[in-house]
């Protein structure tokens, strides 16, 4: 009887011999997901900072400029060519004085054939209530003339009644006398009345023709003032600026060239974040610094437009001391937002471009970890931290941009 030899196989041996390898592999790959990502830096490249138990007041700087506090454009109401200038830019003007003088001669044909038309309207309707006043006269002619005749045939029909009375005068004529008398009655009282009614009708006509002479002088009156209008004048008395025609040049209508300050005071304006809209309102005080002074200044008036993500302020000078203001002149103006609370602040760095505020690097020792952190108000100088950090605790400030991915910080 045959007997069966069994074959000894390799590949549990093989099995064996490759666990090892898979398990250092998987070791490996574990180590490399789990790892933190770090980065050597050099402490001169990087800002750090120390966290404070310091008072943080919220405030916003920004710059404003001098202005007056009542000033008026000087404004070219009919275009033209600029023909004479009489003051320069600077100098000190009273109301009405001549500033220059405008040449337009389109403009100058266009007064003129209106003004024409004018006068020749006027003219017409002058003609008209003329032709009113010769019809009046005309029925007053004829009124005369019938009463006239009126009056005889009265006379003759009192005459000629004695006369049929005593049987002098026949029937006949007595007849026509009666007839005569009645006639001329009658057309006495209708020619009245006609006369009457013209004269009311013509009274109204006048009356309108007035109406529409007066509105023609006025319109007369106005395009004469429009011709003066060449003429730029000082609409206010003060100091001129901004003044700068130049002689040939032809400027269109309703632009300015310029305007004038009346001396009574100045005002700074300043354009303002449109982040700090709902912080900022009227009566909010601040301050400037002039001649090495600290000067108070509040706000007196927010434009809410908002324009290049920008609005804009206006605020007055508290102090009652006299300023030797220019207009011009630029100030850094301090604007607080309310009152100093001491809290754990830190200062300002780029770092929150890259974090928006909510992770920093915390400096122990040689290395730098990232740690979630809430931020709160800020200022120029400080922010506020409502979470994550202690007094004392040092951090990076300085920019993140290559450290976005980065876990920990090594710090050579």
């Amino acid at each position: 009887m045959d007997t069966k030899i069994v074959r000894k196989t390799n590949k549990n041996k093989y099995l064996l011999m490759a666990l090892p390898i898979i398990l250092l592999f998987g070791y490996f790959v574990f180590t490399s997901a789990t790892k933190k990502r770090s980065l050597n830096v050099k402490k001169v490249e990087i800002t750090i900072k120390t966290v404070e138990n310091n008072f943080f007041e919220d405030f916003i700087s920004f710059q404003a400029k001098v202005v007056p506090l009542n000033s008026m454009l000087v404004n070219i109401i009919e275009g033209g060519a600029i023909q004479e200038i009489f003051v320069e830019n600077g100098d000190m003007v009273i109301k009405g004085q001549p500033l220059a003088r405008l040449y337009n001669p389109n403009a100058d044909l266009s007064y003129m054939q209106q003004e024409t038309a004018i006068i020749e309207q006027i003219n017409n309707l002058d003609k008209a209530k003329l032709d009113l006043r010769n019809q009046e006269l005309n029925l007053e002619k004829d009124l005369i003339a019938i009463e006239h005749d009126y009056l005889d045939s009265k006379n003759s029909f009192e005459l000629n009644q004695k006369l049929f009375e005593q049987e002098i005068l026949s029937k006949n004529e007595w007849e026509k006398t009666q007839e005569n008398y009645r006639f001329q009655k009658e057309r006495m009282n209708i020619i009245k009345k006609s006369v009457k009614k013209e004269k009311l009708a013509n009274q109204v006509q006048i009356g309108q023709l007035n109406q529409s002479i007066g509105f023609m002088n006025k319109s007369l009156d106005i395009l004469k003032m429009n011709k003066k209008n060449f003429l730029i004048t000082a609409p206010i008395s003060g100091r001129l600026s901004s003044f700068e025609p130049i002689l040939g040049k032809t400027y269109a209508q309703n632009t300015s060239i310029g305007s004038i300050d009346d001396r009574k005071g100045y005002k700074l304006i300043a354009d303002i974040d449109e982040f700090y809209l709902d912080k900022i309102a009227a009566q909010q005080k601040g301050a400037v610094n002039f001649e090495n002074k600290s000067i108070e200044v509040q706000i007196t008036k927010v434009i809410p437009e908002i324009k290049n993500g920008r609005f804009q302020v206006e605020l007055d000078f508290v102090s009652t001391e006299k300023l030797d203001l220019k207009q011009g002149l630029s100030f850094g103006v301090k604007l607080n937002l309310s009152e100093k609370t001491k809290t754990v602040v830190l200062s300002k760095g780029s770092f929150s471009e890259e974090t928006s505020g909510k992770w920093i690097f915390v400096v122990n020792g040689n290395k730098a970890k990232r740690k979630a952190i809430k931020l709160g108000r800020e200022n120029p100088l400080y922010y506020e931290i409502l979470g994550g950090l202690k007094a004392g605790e040092k951090v990076i400030t300085s920019s993140y941009k290559d450290y976005k991915e980065v876990e920990v910080l090594n710090l050579k």
